[in-house]
């Protein structure tokens, strides 16, 4: 097929706005991994969407953003103030950890100059928060994990609306991974249920080798539901996904109540209740529930050692992530497209679901050129290699279609090129052109291996002559790492 065109049918309203935010997220996406220090790990609590209203109180302390302002060396859970002292008190005794509090009526951020900026830390807490994130917050988050970031979500029964504003923390939580400009196309292969569930005691599953039950902070049998909800696992979407406790009854992908899963190099945790983290502690007039102690389950265990495995601290078992150290993933957001303009970087129309060319997959592929008038189209996406992976490697379907009749001369050329964070080219992985011309797609790949540990930029540039067209047809592009 040919794909000459006078002019690009225009992209809806809707994924014209994308657009813009997929290149903030661009932007964003240049910014270096979270670091992890060698032996202070850093760990953001959020307490800027709701975390105090009605009876909740799910904060570290009430010295904020900082708690060391409220005891500079707690020993007991009642020195620092809040339902979550506990979980705060035992991180900051082990002298392994830099803990700060987001305070309420501030926003999150990614790659900005706030103390509270996500680029400042290793994990972000979302302790049952109950106001939707913004556009430019779920950007933030799913960029910082996307980047290297760990992430727990703690979450309450459904109808836990505790500010009267029409959401609660199941909802705002499933907005947040299937509304966003990052990648909404199920990133952490989970979403979480619609339920209420009134009492349980969630039994872990036998897995000697994970990090989460059974680290540093003790073994992990049971934990606590008193009212709380649960997750239901798609492991198609992301096979990293994994059930670590389960509702009694209930086994593989549904009922799971905690779960981890990674996206791009950070990691995730989901907790379906905020009882088992509230310690009985808390603000004057607050109905809290101690969970923390409840001598029928092991929370303060599982709550640890999960903040440990999030900031790639843990030394053993599914050790996926940063740190130095590597799980199989596909980096790439929107791979296939199909989310229209989003995550991708690309200059106006190039993607697209227009009749005039062909997806290999899917409906929606990326047109760079075709015009058969002096034009130059791109299309990049940012992506950070985790430093422990040995392999790397960058792949995509590519289709040429031409007008030209020469057997011998490039005059159109399509370049696929690596950049760093500034916009240096590092490498052209390969240069294409009308001379490639052929039916159908033809698979491409590359090693990357050779920039593990650096933020790159994966770039498409395609330079059209000034008569008769050529098309580079991209879809379902990849860089699998492991």
């Amino acid at each position: 097929m040919l794909g000459f065109r006078r002019s690009r049918p225009r992209l809806t309203t809707a994924l014209a706005v994308f657009g813009l935010l997929a290149t903030g997220a661009a932007v964003q996406a240049s910014i270096a991994a979270p670091a992890h220090a060698a032996t202070t790990h850093r760990v953001l609590f959020d307490n800027g969407h709701a975390e105090t209203a009605g009876n909740a109180d799910w904060i570290v302390s009430t010295s904020q953003p900082d708690p060391l302002g409220q005891d500079s060396s707690p020993s007991s859970e009642t020195d620092w103030t809040g339902a979550l002292s506990s979980w705060g008190v035992a991180l900051q005794k082990t002298g392994n950890y830099s803990l700060k509090t987001l305070p309420s009526g501030s926003s999150l951020s990614y790659g900005g100059s706030t103390t509270t900026d996500l680029s400042n830390f290793d994990t972000l807490v979302l302790p049952e928060p109950n106001t939707l994130f913004t556009t430019a917050e779920k950007t933030a988050i799913m960029t910082f994990v996307k980047n290297g970031g760990g992430l727990f979500m703690v979450s309450d029964h459904t109808g836990a609306d505790r500010n009267n504003d029409g959401y609660d923390a199941v909802e705002v939580l499933n907005d947040l991974m299937t509304d966003n400009s990052v990648d909404s196309t199920d990133p952490f292969g989970f979403s979480i249920d619609s339920l209420s569930v009134s009492s349980d005691y969630p039994s872990a599953i036998s897995d000697s080798s994970d990090a989460v039950l059974h680290g540093s902070f003790g073994t992990v049998t049971k934990s606590l539901i008193a009212s709380g909800t649960t997750a239901t696992l798609k492991p198609a979407d992301n096979s990293s996904v994994k059930g670590l406790l389960y509702r009694t009854g209930y086994s593989g992908n549904t009922g799971a109540f905690f779960a981890t899963s990674t996206f791009g190099s950070g990691r995730v945790a989901f907790w379906g209740d905020s009882s088992p983290i509230d310690d009985g502690t808390g603000q004057s007039g607050n109905t809290l529930y101690d969970g923390w102690n409840d001598t029928g389950a092991t929370n303060a265990a599982l709550a640890l050692n999960a903040t440990e495995w999030l900031v790639g601290a843990s030394s053993g078992g599914d050790d996926g992530g940063g740190g130095g150290t590597c799980t199989a993933a596909q980096l790439l957001g929107n791979n296939g497209f199909e989310s229209g303009a989003t995550t991708w970087t690309a200059s106006s129309d190039v993607i697209t679901n227009s009749s005039g060319e062909s997806a290999r997959t899917g409906s929606y592929y990326a047109w760079l050129d075709g015009y058969g008038s002096a034009r130059t189209d791109t299309l990049s996406q940012s992506v950070t290699i985790p430093s422990g992976c040995t392999t790397a490697t960058l792949s995509f379907y590519l289709h040429v279609d031409t007008a030209e009749t020469t057997t011998s001369t490039a005059y159109d050329t399509l370049k696929a090129q690596v950049l760093n964070s500034g916009g240096t080219v590092l490498s052209t992985l390969a240069t294409y052109s009308n001379l490639n011309a052929a039916s159908g797609y033809t698979q491409r790949s590359f090693s990357l291996a050779s920039y593990a540990g650096q933020t790159v930029t994966v770039k498409f540039t395609g330079t059209e002559g000034s008569t008769l067209q050529t098309s580079f047809v991209l879809d379902d592009t990849a860089l699998t790492v492991s």
